[in-house]
């Protein structure tokens, strides 16, 4: 499966608690984290989510 790396660049300070629950379940949670997680479809919803609060290398 291809890999995506998912950056979290902005705070969570502020948001809604279903964003902050996303931010948990992707494995990040303070500004400037990486994560490298499988590119399925779960996933890429999750990422559209919270689209603003993070960067999307592929």
């Amino acid at each position: 499966m291809a890999k995506i790396v998912v950056k979290q660049v902005k705070s969570l300070i502020g948001r809604p608690e279903d964003q902050r629950k996303v931010i948990k379940a992707l494995g990040l949670g303070r500004i400037g984290k990486t994560k490298e997680l499988t590119d399925t479809p779960s996933v890429r919803g999750m990422v559209a989510k919270v689209s603003h609060l993070v960067e999307v290398v592929e």
